[in-house]
């Protein structure tokens, strides 16, 4: 039998974006912060207090008319759809995208009987954001719906 690699967590996540200060703006809501740029490509490496790394990668040349290709279109094209960001409170959360003026695109959904309930956000390229929180009493948030995938 082939040998496993052993991946213990994720070392970061790259998104593609067209302006970094614009960019920056939106991922400083989420506590991320500039911690270096690199010195040889377009890629902004930023992160959270937690440690949580995302690299802004500032090259994006077109802005597929405000869509975002893996999601918006009928053709189903390979590729990374969303990340996944767990919240530490989906309640505060809410409540924070909604002082920014950030637009909850779906949710809040809840998956199954987990405990976990998420809601999807799109950045200012478009790119999809999971934001999700386990094990929270959500009773007083009221609208959570079963996740039903979009086609």
């Amino acid at each position: 039998m082939a040998r496993t690699i052993d991946v213990p967590r994720v070392d970061h996540i790259g998104i593609r974006v067209r302006d970094l200060d614009r960019a920056m703006r939106f991922y400083a809501i989420f506590g991320f912060e500039l911690h270096a740029r690199a010195a040889n490509d377009a890629v902004a490496i930023v992160k959270n207090g937690y440690d949580v790394e995302l690299n802004l990668i500032y090259n994006a040349n077109a802005d597929a008319g405000g869509r975002n290709i893996l999601m918006d279109v009928g053709e189903k094209y390979p590729g990374y759809t969303h990340v996944a960001l767990r919240v530490a409170s989906i309640r505060s959360t809410i409540a924070a995208l909604r002082e920014h003026d950030i637009r909850i695109t779906q949710g809040p959904v809840a998956f199954g009987r987990d405990g976990h309930v998420s809601v999807f956000v799109r950045d200012p390229d478009m790119n999809v954001i999971e934001l999700r929180g386990r094990a929270e009493d959500l009773s007083s948030i009221g609208g959570v719906a079963e996740y039903v995938p979009v086609s």
